[in-house]
């Protein structure tokens, strides 16, 4: 929408407040709220705020920067009191209104202009996938004297909640939720309400389902979407969820590893390139109908996978999830089919309408427009320097079971990283394929690494209650 249209709706839905959001470099969410009288004054000259006072984003003696919004974004509050509208934000400095360079949302955008300057692809198109958990309840504290969590499930007898006795006898044990049917998946109806306002916000949603995890873990997959149109969105999904979530009594987590020994919350990527609306990555007769650019930007992403990850796990809890035999990629390959790979070929997709890659690593930790530009880069990186993957340099294709062969033949894989200390190290000594086209910087990568290593510190710094069990009686 166009400020003309933007104004028009401000009219006819009687809007009385205009809530502008943005995110930091993790990814974390902000906003400030004006009232829409003042919507085209700040179209002109950006809201002013301290850039100082988000983590990560600029340094106390140059700290003045300005919000400026993209109306394109703009939705009804589904959620607020008051009728309002959200519209996400740009981060610029205040003297160019141009985006700064550590803005999340600007990386997204240079992300497209590179890729379209390379003549490689006009066009990007998604499907997220978000796996999450709804918690009947949910207690964590992390104290000088105590700490520890809980969280309770109305589907598993392993853990109900205090005041639930389970009278029905619907909640489950000794079996994996996959699909689980009604009336032991008591959430479907919840689900299906955080999905038509997805819906409603012109995001369609592909299906959603009970997911692996017996406590109550979620799934919910949009359709395939267009890059900058899904990146957006994705903030918006995250809000709805947990809203929803709170709204009917539960506390929903996107977690990478909220529960030991049970199913991880991933967030899978597909991925399709397409130039003059053709799909670049089919080409009828090759491994899976994959064309070379395809084999080229899985190469791309395979080659880069150990940097990637300090973008798409962002996490310390993120490798507790990637782990083997909860169907978490451990090895960075690829192949048709196959849920033990980093880059997954649905088999289903057998048209050159429907195509694509999936890359399985990620979960919800990143920063979607960091990530999602960083596994472009990746791969336009392969496709520039036709990195083939093969299965002599350990990429695949593999479509077999690889946590089935022998401990040598798996060594000849490469791992993906066993902690964030490792991937921050990896991105360290491999980001120059980010730098093309001046999309990442040097200090966009710098300022990562240091907000990443603090979180590091206040883990790595507290005792933790396995230790009690381990260590209290030596």
């Amino acid at each position: 929408m166009d400020l003309k249209e933007i104004i028009q709706l401000i009219e006819q839905q009687k809007i009385v407040a205009i809530d502008l959001k943005y995110t930091d470099l993790k990814g974390s969410g902000y906003h400030i709220t004006f009232p829409p009288r003042s919507l085209e004054s700040v179209m002109q000259e950006g809201i002013p705020f301290d850039g100082s006072s988000i983590p990560g984003m600029k340094a106390v003696e140059a700290g003045d920067m300005v919000l400026m919004p993209d109306l394109e974004t703009a939705i009804i509050d589904p959620f607020s009191e008051h009728k309002q509208l959200r519209i996400l934000a740009y981060i610029c400095d205040a003297d160019t209104r141009i985006g700064v360079k550590k803005d999340p949302r600007s990386v997204a955008k240079r992300t497209m202009e590179y890729m379209k300057s390379t003549g490689i692809a006009d066009e990007s198109y998604w499907i997220p996938e978000f796996e999450f958990y709804l918690f009947y309840e949910a207690y964590f504290q992390n104290e000088d004297y105590s700490a520890g969590f809980e969280f309770t499930s109305a589907e598993t007898k392993r853990n109900l909640p205090s005041d639930y006795d389970d009278n029905d006898g619907t909640a489950c044990d000794l079996r994996k939720g996959y699909h689980m049917d009604t009336p032991f998946d008591k959430y479907a109806d919840i689900r299906q309400e955080m999905v038509n306002l997805i819906e409603a916000i012109d995001c369609p949603v592909r299906y959603h389902h009970h997911e692996v995890g017996l406590a109550s873990q979620q799934e919910i997959e949009t359709e395939m979407i267009e890059f900058k149109t899904i990146t957006n969105k994705m903030l918006f999904i995250k809000d709805i969820i947990r809203e929803v979530a709170l709204q009917n009594g539960l506390v929903a987590t996107m977690m990478a590893k909220p529960l030991y020994n049970e199913a991880g919350n991933g967030m899978h990527f597909h991925i399709q390139l397409r130039k003059n609306g053709k799909n670049i990555f089919f080409q009828k007769g090759n491994y899976a109908d994959l064309s070379d650019n395809a084999l080229y930007f899985i190469g791309g992403i395979l080659k880069h996978g150990r940097s990637l990850t300090a973008f798409t796990n962002a996490s310390t809890n993120s490798y507790k999830r990637l782990l083997p035999g909860f169907e978490a990629p451990t090895k960075l390959f690829f192949g048709l089919a196959n849920r033990s790979a980093a880059i997954r070929i649905p088999k289903y997709t057998t048209t050159e309408e429907t195509k694509r890659i999936e890359f399985r690593t990620g979960d919800a930790s990143c920063n979607p427009y960091l990530a999602t530009s960083a596994l472009i880069m990746a791969g336009l990186d392969g496709i520039s320097n036709k990195i083939m993957p093969t299965p002599e340099n350990g990429f695949g294709p593999f479509d077999d079971n690889v946590f089935k062969w022998s401990a040598e033949k798996q060594s000849q894989l490469r791992d993906v990283p066993s902690c964030l200390e490792e991937a921050l190290q990896a991105l360290k000594e491999d980001h120059d394929y980010l730098l093309a086209g001046d999309v990442f910087n040097e200090e966009l990568i710098n300022s990562w690494i240091a907000e990443k290593k603090k979180e590091i510190f206040q883990v790595n710094t507290r005792p933790n209650p396995v230790e009690m069990g381990l260590y209290f009686n030596v």
